[in-house]
């Protein structure tokens, strides 16, 4: 059979991405990739250690970077990141750059790490104080703190799991959850670390809600290594990627609800006019009644605002911003499960802490 009108395959372009052992979010780094960029990715050898200071230090040892980038040349990207934000912030801003030019000289091609395109991502929204989310310890939260500082930034608060293993398993509430308790001093921006930690769903809902720019690790290495190519990351309604969005809900300034007026020449509209919004019992659909409970979110593979129909979504089409329902306000409940009797969860709530792997709800296999 002739298949030559097929055309294809399209021309790929290459992303190498070097990550930590541990790396569980391969798919949502593709979440940012344009159809014609295919991301090569190689992960550092296993070593026994919880995620501490001690295991960044190992995992951004350069040997180890070299060997993993020169690895990646068979495939032969146009530019290589290194995915991981404590590995590459733990040895301050000369450690970062260190590591950049061991990466692009094992490789011949451009370089870049994830705290590195941070420093980037802030400076292109002009943000100069932010407020910080995550997973850490309070020890590798702090070093993350000095580098920012030693960049310039400055952090105005930051709420930290304490977390040392399994960090892919923590749920979008929980991250939805710190981060409104983080946003409390006047930040220009929100930043997500972790490229361990799912956001990609997450942001562009925090953003209509916090009316400031949110940044992830994932999000911020996608963008910088794209950009590196000339290409744009995809991801909808993220102030980094469209500057549409920076002048909509995640500018800084809220803009206050006023109803319009009836215009004095026309008669006011009929009561009837209007539709009234369906119930959650009427919509169908997996993960729909997530938008009620949870601001849209379903698990990190669950919905995202183009998932959702008009009537659920918020201004501007952004996404329902709606506070969580069920009362739980710490982030320990991404673990704790059902509290109470047997109907004490809604199933959206259930829906909202989904395990990140819906085929196989243990995940991979604990270190």
């Amino acid at each position: 059979m002739d298949v030559s009108f097929l055309g294809g395959p399209r021309p790929q372009r290459g992303v190498g991405v070097v990550a930590p052992f541990d790396f569980a979010l391969d798919r949502e780094l593709w979440r940012w990739a344009p159809d014609q960029v295919s991301l090569h990715l190689t992960r550092t050898p296993f070593v026994p250690v919880e995620v501490s200071l001690d295991l960044a230090r190992l995992v951004s040892e350069h040997e180890t970077l070299r060997e993993a980038t020169h690895t990646l040349r068979a495939v032969s990207p146009e530019v290589v990141a290194y995915a991981c934000t404590s590995g590459s912030f733990v040895g301050g801003l000369a450690g970062e750059r260190a590591m950049c030019a061991a990466m692009s000289q094992a490789g011949e091609i451009p370089a870049l790490t994830t705290s590195g395109a941070l420093l980037e991502a802030l400076a292109e929204i002009g943000a100069r104080r932010i407020a910080l989310v995550t997973p850490y310890t309070a020890s590798v939260t702090q070093a993350l703190e000095e580098y920012l500082a030693e960049g310039g930034v400055t952090v105005t608060d930051r709420e930290f799991l304490g977390l040392t293993c399994h960090i892919w398993k923590v749920s979008y509430r929980s991250v939805v959850e710190m981060a409104r308790r983080a946003v409390t001093h006047g930040a220009d921006a929100l930043f997500i670390s972790c490229t361990n930690l799912p956001t990609y769903d997450a942001i562009p809902q925090l953003e209509a809600e916090l009316r400031m720019p949110v940044l992830s690790a994932n999000q911020v290495t996608m963008w910088s290594a794209l950009r590196r190519i000339g290409e744009r990351a995809v991801g909808p309604y993220q102030a980094l990627l469209d500057p549409v969005a920076r002048r909509g809900p995640a500018s800084m300034t809220a803009m206050p609800s006023v109803p319009p007026s009836p215009s004095p020449s026309l008669p006011p509209p009929p009561t009837h006019a209007v539709p009234p919004a369906p119930s959650a019992a009427l919509i169908e659909g997996p993960g729909t009644a997530d938008a009620f409970d949870g601001g849209g979110f379903g698990g990190p593979s669950g919905l995202g605002p183009g998932a959702l129909g008009p009537e659920l979504l918020g201004p501007d089409g952004l996404g329902a911003v709606a506070p969580f329902a069920d009362g739980r306000g710490e982030p320990e409940a991404a673990f704790a499960g059902a509290a109470g009797g047997a109907g004490a969860e809604t199933e959206a709530a259930d829906a909202l802490d989904a395990p990140l792997y819906p085929d196989d709800p243990a995940g991979p296999a604990p270190l």
